[in-house]
C-alpha cells in the first residue's frame, strides 16, 4: 500500500517528498495593503521547516475589492512581489512545494474592509454586493491570471486557484446565487465557464512546467454534489490542472442531499476517472 511518507509526483512541476500538503489558512497576518509581514512569512516557513510535501499560502486576492478579511496577504499589484519572493524561495529552500492560492471573496468582502460595495455575480440585497458588468467578469479571469503570473515571477512553483466556500468563482458556480442572464450564468456549463477561462489563461500564459490546482466544495454555498462531481469529472480529465483539492470539512460524513447518503461523501470523488491529475482532500 501507498504511504503517506512516499514522494508523489505531478504532471508538471516538482514532486512532493511526502504526501502531507498544508491547506491554505487564514492566517490575518499581512500588512493592510496585502504586503508580507515577517509574522506571515515565519508562520508558513515553520509550516515548511517543519516537514510539509507541498506548502500553501493562505488565500491571496487577486484585486483589492476582493478581500476577504484584514491582514490579508496580496498578489493584485507588483508591489507584492518582493515579499512573495521571500518567502517562496525559503519554503522551497526546505524541499516543500511552495503554491500560492489565489482568491476573491466576491459578496463576502465586507464593504467596511475594501471600501466600497462588495461585487458578486447578481445583485445580492443581503451582502449589499452589486452584480459585475460583462466586462468586470473579463477583468477578473485576466486578474486571476495576472495574480499566477506574479506568483510565478515570485518562484512560486505554482497556484491553486480557490472556486470553494461560497466565495467569488463559487458564486458563480452556484445555480442559487448566479442569476446572470449571459454566457456566465444560467446553464452549469456557463456557470462554469469562468473558472474554466482562468484555467485556460493560466496555462497559456503560464510556464509549461508551472502547476496549478483548483479548490472546490462539494456542497453547501448553493453546491449540488451531482453537478460538482460532473465539474470535478471534468477539470481532471482535461489535462489541465495537476491537482484537484477537494474541501469536505469531514472526509468521512455522508452527503448532506438524501438522494446521495448511504455513502461516505469522499467515495463520490474517489470513483471518478482522473486521468493525470492527482485528487487530494481537506478534512
Amino acid at each position: 500500500m501507498t504511504s503517506l511518507l512516499d514522494p508523489l509526483t505531478f504532471p508538471r512541476g516538482p514532486s512532493m517528498k511526502n504526501r502531507f500538503m498544508l491547506a491554505p489558512l487564514t492566517n490575518s497576518q499581512s500588512h493592510p495593503d496585502g504586503t508580507l509581514s515577517d509574522e506571515e512569512y515565519r508562520w508558513l516557513t515553520m509550516r515548511a521547516e517543519g516537514g510539509f510535501g507541498l506548502t500553501m499560502t493562505c488565500a491571496a486576492h487577486v484585486q483589492a475589492v476582493g478581500q476577504g478579511f484584514p491582514g490579508q496577504l496580496g498578489v493584485f499589484d507588483d508591489k507584492h512581489i518582493p515579499g512573495l519572493t521571500r518567502l517562496a524561495e525559503r519554503i522551497k529552500s526546505e524541499r516543500s512545494v511552495a503554491i500560492l492560492q489565489l482568491h476573491h471573496a466576491g459578496m463576502r468582502s465586507p464593504a467596511e474592509l475594501v471600501g466600497e460595495a462588495p461585487v458578486c455575480p447578481s445583485a445580492d440585497a443581503e451582502t449589499g454586493a452589486r452584480a459585475l458588468s460583462h466586462a468586470e467578469v473579463k477583468n477578473l479571469v485576466e486578474d486571476f491570471v495576472r495574480g499566477a503570473r506574479r506568483a510565478e515571477a515570485a518562484g512560486f512553483d505554482g497556484v491553486e486557484v480557490h472556486g470553494a466556500h461560497g466565495y467569488i468563482l463559487c458564486q458563480f458556480l452556484s445555480a442559487e446565487i448566479n442569476q446572470r442572464n449571459d454566457e456566465y450564468g444560467g446553464s452549469a456549463e456557463n456557470r462554469w465557464r469562468i473558472l474554466l477561462d482562468i484555467v485556460d489563461g493560466i496555462r497559456e500564459r503560464c510556464g509549461p512546467d508551472f502547476m496549478l490546482g483548483v479548490r472546490l466544495s462539494p456542497e453547501r454555498f448553493g453546491m449540488q454534489l451531482g453537478e460538482v462531481t460532473r465539474f470535478a469529472e471534468r477539470l481532471m480529465q482535461e489535462d489541465q490542472l495537476d491537482f484537484l483539492d477537494m474541501s469536505l470539512w469531514d472526509v468521512w460524513k455522508e452527503p448532506e442531499e438524501e438522494a446521495y447518503q448511504g455513502r461516505a461523501l469522499i467515495d463520490y470523488l474517489t470513483e471518478l476517472p482522473r486521468g493525470r491529475t492527482r485528487l487530494g482532500v481537506a478534512d
